[in-house]
Formats: C-alpha cells, sequence, structure tokens
C-alpha cells in the first residue's frame, strides 16, 4: 500500500498563489511517474503538470507560466506552486505516483480543494 496525503488547498482570490504539497508514505520503492491532475464539479479530469518518465517535465497548456512542479523524490515530497490563480483553475487537484522498480502501479491521493474566487 502506498499512502498519498495532500496539503495546502484552500480559497483565495483571483491573480493570488498557493502551493500544494503531496507526501508519499507505504511501500514506495522507485517513484517513475509522478504529478498532478484536477477536476471540477461536473468536468473531466485533466492533466495539470507531472514528472514524465526520464525526468523531464510536462505541463497542461492552461498552467504554463503559472505553476511550477517539483519533486523529491529522496522524500517521497511533490509539489506545485501555483501562481497567477484564475476562475477557471478552481477544482479539486489530486496527486499521483506511479510506483514500483519493474512492475509500476498508479497511487492517488483523496484531492485537495482550491477555489479561485472574487
Amino acid at each position: 500500500q502506498v499512502h498519498l496525503v495532500e496539503s495546502g488547498g484552500g480559497s483565495v482570490r483571483p491573480g493570488e498563489s498557493l502551493t500544494l504539497s503531496c507526501e508519499g508514505s507505504g511501500s514506495i520503492s522507485s517513484l517513475k511517474q509522478l504529478g498532478w491532475y484536477r477536476q471540477a464539479p461536473g468536468k473531466e479530469r485533466e492533466l495539470v503538470a507531472r514528472f514524465n518518465y526520464g525526468g523531464t517535465i510536462e505541463y497542461a497548456d492552461f498552467v504554463k507560466d503559472r505553476f511550477t512542479i517539483s519533486r523529491d523524490t529522496t522524500k517521497n515530497t511533490l509539489s506545485l506552486r501555483m501562481n497567477s490563480l484564475k476562475s477557471e483553475d478552481t477544482a479539486v487537484y489530486f496527486c499521483f505516483f506511479d510506483v514500483g522498480i519493474e512492475m509500476v502501479r498508479r497511487w492517488w491521493g483523496q484531492g485537495t480543494q482550491v477555489t479561485v474566487s472574487s
């Protein structure tokens, strides 16, 4: 079992910033891919940012130049710095870890709410 705990969500006004954190614990042998998705009520889940296999970073177009993903694989932590937040960023944000050396499984956090409104 792998347990992921997210923190840092909250309510902010447009233009403000938040930093989300994700801490993993349990049977983590090797992190292959990790990142963030988000889902607004009644909408499909969408990728926000992730570290791909090989360590490259992928950002969704709607967060480029505003969000920064970072990681500390030694500590099994993942962060997302969100600047210049917009109302359309309102969603539940989920972190994921792909864990395994040869056999890889994706694990998810329970999500943290981000609300951006004036």
